[in-house]
């Protein structure tokens, strides 16, 4: 069996459970995946396999760090004790001379005192869900009764600063908050947030379970085939303009903005610091509360699982036939049009997710 690159898992220790209900959440409805599942956890012995074989998969892949990539559903649901075991068995299987790093993404409504001295102590790196001001934010993010969550998430924010806690901020960019790409820059820069990502929300009018939808070309046709809370593609790119030429004034080396920093390293000749900018993929997996190991975070649908960690090592799964053949369809199945753009090596096709238009002359995308 071949090395594995170095890779990462992005782990969902409670499934798709949330305390919220974020109109626009793909991840919500993957409960259809376990439908005899009543309680989403990730059980001791299953949590232990990933902590010991993830480590020493990383090992001999190379990884100068290891870095654990906590998600959900809204992992903070777990409570601090479930974290407090995680820390532990890393500590326990980590080599001599290791560095092991934690990342957790949260919704922040649940963050307290407690659970932001424990990211403190343990030196974990907070990712932030917010969407921009109250206005902006509420529109798709509300709880499970369809409450607003704003006030709650900026409380979740201040406490993360108040404890000096690293966290960034991750900003789902959707029909809404697209119109305003100044004031959600700025709302955040107001807010002492030095570090930003902006993702666009693409999602596909299908069923769930199975990457169902035709393919369109026309602007009506994606309007058709994707979300009404999905950004429009020009969009996307006239957001992202408008915050680089503010950015750019005063901000440059102060705050920094995931999408410029992957770019300026790509003109620069350098490797793709984002999965969707490399031109192949396939070293960012997603695993579920139970071990089942799937091709990617956007590609959890069963025809994607490549089996489970406590049936099958992990290394295995990560370099079988299956999933090199994935990561490989990005490069390989890049239509003419893209594959002769001199802008290609800047983005490679992008998320292969996001490829499901045709092209004008006809190829899938």
């Amino acid at each position: 069996m071949q090395a594995p690159r170095p890779f990462q898992v992005m782990t969902k220790p409670n499934g798709p459970r949330c305390n919220l209900d974020c109109t626009y959440c793909y991840y919500l409805e993957k409960d259809r995946l376990y439908p005899d599942t009543k309680k989403f956890r990730m059980k001791d012995e299953v949590l232990e396999v990933f902590v010991r074989d993830y480590i020493v998969s990383q090992q001999r892949a190379g990884a100068p760090e290891i870095w654990f990539s906590w998600q959900g559903g809204e992992p903070t649901m777990l409570g601090v004790g479930f974290f407090e075991t995680v820390v532990e068995l890393q500590k326990k299987y980590c080599p001599e001379g290791g560095v092991i790093r934690n990342a957790l993404q949260t919704n922040g409504t649940l963050i307290d005192d407690d659970w932001a001295a424990f990211f403190k102590k343990n030196e974990f790196l907070i990712g932030l869900s917010i969407d921009g001001p109250k206005d902006l934010h509420d529109h798709y993010r509300v709880d499970r009764r369809e409450r607003p969550t704003f006030d709650n998430v900026m409380i979740g924010l201040e406490t993360l600063k108040r404890h000096e806690v690293e966290f960034n901020a991750l900003v789902v960019v959707n029909r809404q908050n697209s119109r305003r790409p100044r004031d959600v820059y700025r709302f955040l820069k107001d807010n002492g947030v030095e570090f930003m990502q902006f993702i666009p929300l693409v999602e596909r009018s299908a069923d769930g379970e199975t990457l169902t939808g035709a393919p369109q070309q026309d602007d009506e046709g994606i309007k058709a085939k994707v979300t009404p809370w999905s950004v429009l593609p020009k969009a996307y790119g006239d957001f992202l303009v408008s915050i680089f030429d503010e950015w750019i004034k005063a901000d440059v080396g102060k705050v920094f903005v995931q999408f410029f920093d992957v770019q300026l390293g790509l003109w620069m000749g350098g490797p793709a610091g984002l999965c969707w900018f490399a031109e192949t993929c396939g070293q960012g997996l997603a695993m579920e509360h139970n071990g089942d190991l799937y091709a990617c975070d956007h590609y959890v649908y069963p025809e994607y699982l490549l089996g489970n960690i406590t049936e099958t090592p992990m290394d295995e799964l990560v370099t079988s036939p299956e999933q090199t053949q994935f990561g490989l369809d990005k490069r390989d199945s890049l239509p003419k049009k893209c594959r002769e753009c001199r802008f290609k090596f800047a983005c490679n096709g992008g998320c292969p997710k996001h490829r499901f238009l045709q092209t004008p002359d006809n190829e899938p995308g």
